[in-house]
């Protein structure tokens, strides 16, 4: 039978390795400035509160605009809605390695969050919606784009960084402009669905109590992960660009492989709620291990490294549970749980740049630490609202790819 065969992942359409560029170039952004953090702040002689206010803005926007991604695709189409998307993230990005200011980048960078949550919001269908005969090859394509996006992201901001800190800016825009030429011409146009999307949808969605448990312990987490990701660079005390990409590339390398390969294999084992909370605890201790030696480099660099293997598998399981707990669409599920998150890290990151300039370096380590252990208090406390009647998503389906998506993007 066909579904017995080996799927080949260079047998794909065109317009499938489109969409695959475009999401690696999408996937970089995640790391792509933790690189050039110090400089712009050097350069432009910002405060590290303000610095950190990219990523407040980023993912503040992102965050809200997932309340309305199921209403523009369902009205506009899938490709479309990619093509909006892209349009966005090139003249944001652009617009921000032109910026004379740290306020104009923190503006531009909001305009970029809009353009990245549409984007993430459809790629997966549009992927797996553009593979002729074999849907599983695209879907492994897929993450194989995520999970190199995570990882060459810092590395490509670091490298780019030594030029200038404009450097990454301009990078993503040249790139995500191919990839517009790219979708523009090669994706077939995608028929609308059937069924639209109201902007209330996601919202209604959180009243089931087992994704609101998942979306509040997602929102507490990021309170940890986004101080790791956006104070770290600040911490170590390196002002090399290069050596803060690698640092972050082995971050990245460590989350994509604890996404794809170690996460399937420990849910299936132990079950989702306990490796959540195992990983929660290993998360905490981390940043509680950073907080006390915070003047110790190779602490920080090794935990920060280290960090992307519980990240990695929590990203992927939580996403999971939150397309499993409740009896709503998954898409609708998925954009009340990004909505949620995303504002969680969006809180982080200014907390973590106020209390690293006012307080001590520790300090936003430590807030990092007591919200991963709050939300470790909030998943154990609604367990009872998680329980699933099934191992969760078969490895190189099309729900695992959406928990990757959502997950780490």
């Amino acid at each position: 039978m066909q579904l017995n065969r080996e799927p080949s992942l260079l047998k794909q359409p065109v317009a499938v390795w489109a969409v695959a560029f475009a999401a690696v170039v999408s996937f970089m952004g995640i790391g792509l400035v933790d690189p050039i953090l110090p400089a712009i702040a050097g350069q432009l002689g910002a405060t590290k509160a303000q610095t950190l206010l990219l990523f407040t803005s980023y993912l503040g926007i992102t965050g809200l605009a997932m309340l309305l991604t199921g209403w523009v695709s369902s009205r506009f189409g899938a490709k479309k809605t990619l093509m909006a998307g892209l349009a966005l993230i090139v003249v944001f990005a652009a617009l921000a390695g032109s910026a004379g200011s740290i306020g104009q980048i923190v503006g531009f960078r909001a305009g970029w969050g809009l353009g990245n949550s549409l984007f993430i919001a459809t790629a997966l269908a549009t992927i797996v919606g553009a593979a002729s005969g074999g849907t599983a090859a695209a879907i492994i394509l897929y993450e194989a784009a995520l999970g190199l996006g995570i990882a060459t992201g810092p590395l490509l901001g670091g490298l780019l960084g030594e030029v200038s800190w404009r450097g990454p800016f301009f990078g993503t825009a040249a790139l995500m402009a191919v990839a517009f030429v790219a979708i523009a011409t090669l994706l077939p146009t995608t028929p609308r669905p059937a069924v639209r999307t109201s902007v209330k949808d996601p919202v209604r969605a959180l009243r089931h109590p087992g994704l609101r448990t998942v979306a509040i312990t997602a929102f507490l987490y990021n309170v940890g992960f986004f101080t790791l990701l956006a104070y770290t660079p600040f911490a170590l005390g390196i002002t090399s660009p290069v050596h803060l990409g690698l640092v972050f590339f082995g971050w990245g390398v460590c989350l994509a492989l604890a996404s794809v390969v170690l996460a399937p294999r420990l849910r299936h084992r132990f079950g989702a709620a306990p490796v959540v909370a195992g990983v929660l605890a290993a998360f905490a201790l981390v940043l509680a291990v950073e907080a006390v030696f915070v003047h110790s480099q190779a602490v920080l660099v090794v935990g920060t490294v280290v960090a992307g293997i519980p990240l990695g598998v929590n990203n992927t399981i939580v996403t999971e549970l939150v397309m499993e707990v409740s009896p709503v669409p998954r898409a609708t599920a998925s954009a009340a749980y990004s909505f949620v998150r995303f504002l969680g890290g969006a809180i982080a990151a200014w907390a973590a740049g106020e209390l690293g300039e006012v307080f001590t370096d520790w300090s936003p380590f430590a807030l990092g630490a007591v919200g991963v252990l709050a939300g470790l208090l909030v998943l154990l406390a609604g367990r009872r609202h998680l329980a699933v009647g099934h191992d969760g998503p078969a490895a190189g389906s099309p729900a695992q790819a959406q928990a990757l998506t959502v997950g780490d993007a």
